[in-house]
């Protein structure tokens, strides 16, 4: 320990906080990593989430200051041959942490879009586009098939007019959802262009 005795203090300063922040982002890692750190243990007492976005981001959280710590840190122990000005490295760290933070933030946003549901409910299909699969017959006198896209995925559903029969290959509309889960469609309005 003799070589921390001999740093600069605003250099040792770093280093004491980069040591156990780091052993500290390690052990969240590796926690994240097993799918054991369903929280972080600390909630404060008093509401720092980001009102403006729909993510339950906690702004003032354990997690969160491991971050700050770390980028701070790292960034004064990098730079602190590069800037000589005490005010200015620890300006530039403070900036650096505050952009662990963010980094962190946007990250958290695009894993919870990855997580969005994508289950098929035959409501949505209401007022979307499809195409005839099998031929369906004209005033309801029987059923055919469209074949749908919803999130991404296609469906093969039933489906019945009012009108004359839909040959297959035609675009058609839905108008109604029977109870029964079937689709009553319509040709497609051509689009004026």
């Amino acid at each position: 320990m003799d070589i921390f005795n001999e740093m600069d203090a605003l250099l040792r300063a770093f280093w004491y906080i980069a040591l156990p922040a780091s052993l500290i982002f390690i052990i969240q890692a590796v926690m994240t990593f097993m799918g054991t750190d369903a929280s972080d243990g600390v909630q404060p007492d008093f509401d720092g989430d980001l009102g403006a976005t729909e993510a339950p981001f906690q702004l003032f959280s354990l997690r969160n200051l491991i971050n700050f710590l770390l980028g701070f840190s790292w960034t004064g122990i990098s730079l602190f041959d590069v800037i000589p000005n005490p005010v200015v490295l620890i300006a530039v760290a403070v900036a650096v942490g505050a952009l662990f933070v963010y980094v962190f933030f946007v990250i958290i946003r695009f894993v919870q879009q990855l997580a969005e549901d994508n289950t098929f409910t035959i409501d949505s299909t209401l007022n979307k586009a499809a195409s005839v699969y099998l031929t369906i017959p004209g005033k309801r006198s029987g059923s055919g098939k469209v074949m749908i896209s919803v999130k991404g995925a296609y469906h093969e559903l039933e489906a019945v007019t009012d009108g004359d029969a839909i040959p297959s290959g035609v675009m058609v509309t839905i108008v109604h959802i029977e109870n029964t889960g079937l689709l009553v469609v319509e040709h497609r309005k051509a689009v004026e262009v």
